[in-house]
């Protein structure tokens, strides 16, 4: 039996009160529950510290507790397994909190490069690398391009002639229960640069609405005479009605010539087209 993640946390704060006096009493609730078991388990006697209703901890009982896990090489009281990846974990000792850790993508983004060649794999039109986000520079992109679905990201190419004015743009898949922690990571540092946010993805009402919750300030669509004709109800289905409210109200506070008033009037008479539809040529429409 291990100890749970409440009971070391119980007995961490329980280290922090002893620090100022000689016992600490907690009610038997659950983490006490926890650590009671533990220590039966492992041969440790409470003796009077224990009665129905609540256990009496010492630096005593800390210190055998400490010397137990240490002697099983697990980590000792005062480290956290929360949050770390399972190297981390690891160097921490042979115990593992699935529950808590670190996932192995938290930090990782996909990103569309220009062709790599190698003699060993054959020749692709893009490069698709999976990334720490840590490790990007973001000062030598001058635009960030979000594509919201994984097939369309794969052949997603930024050489058109809507980015022509972005020097190096950085092609990222927006990601999914994979990859969406890196991308909420990348897109708070992104921030801060002050570079424009580019989305591409499905003409729709959701699709619209997660460019403006990504932080996105400019919208990749095709121009509003293709997509006035191709738009079709089919790719706007009733499911999307939630998000349209929060369009209406965005529609209705833009000038009146602002480019992104006619597509927003598209896809309130419930119109709209998924991204891998998409023809004609992709114009910059700002946000806001």
């Amino acid at each position: 039996m291990t100890l749970t993640g409440r009971a070391r946390a119980g007995l961490n704060s329980v280290a922090q009160e002893l620090n100022r006096k000689p016992w600490v009493e907690k009610p038997r609730r659950q983490w006490v529950e926890d650590v009671v078991a533990w220590c039966h388990q492992q041969d440790i006697d409470l003796g009077m510290r224990l009665s129905s209703q609540t256990l009496r901890f010492d630096a005593s009982l800390l210190t055998q507790i400490n010397d137990l896990l240490e002697s099983a090489r697990l980590a000792p009281l005062g480290r956290s397994l929360s949050g770390l990846n399972s190297a981390a974990q690891a160097a921490e000792g042979v115990e593992e909190d699935k529950s808590s850790r670190e996932g192995p993508r938290a930090k990782r983004v996909l990103i569309n490069l220009p062709p790599q060649p190698s003699a060993w794999l054959a020749p692709e039109p893009r490069s698709i690398r999976d990334v720490d986000v840590s490790g990007l520079k973001l000062a030598v992109f001058g635009a960030l391009v979000q594509v919201e679905n994984l097939d369309s990201f794969y052949v997603f190419s930024p050489e058109i002639e809507a980015l022509s004015g972005y020097a190096n743009p950085l092609v990222i898949y927006r990601g999914d229960s994979h990859y969406g922690g890196g991308f909420a990571e990348l897109t708070k540092a992104w921030r801060k640069t002050n570079r424009p946010h580019l989305y591409a993805g499905d003409f729709d009402a959701k699709g619209v609405t997660l460019a403006l919750d990504s932080g996105a300030t400019h919208l990749l669509l095709p121009d509003i005479e293709w997509l006035a004709q191709n738009v079709t109800p089919l790719h706007q289905p009733a499911e999307q009605l939630p998000f349209q409210r929060r369009l209406r109200q965005l529609h209705v506070t833009l000038p009146n010539h602002h480019p992104l008033r006619p597509y927003l009037a598209l896809l309130e008479k419930q119109r709209g087209l998924k991204q891998q539809w998409f023809g004609g040529e992709l114009v910059c429409v700002s946000l806001s």
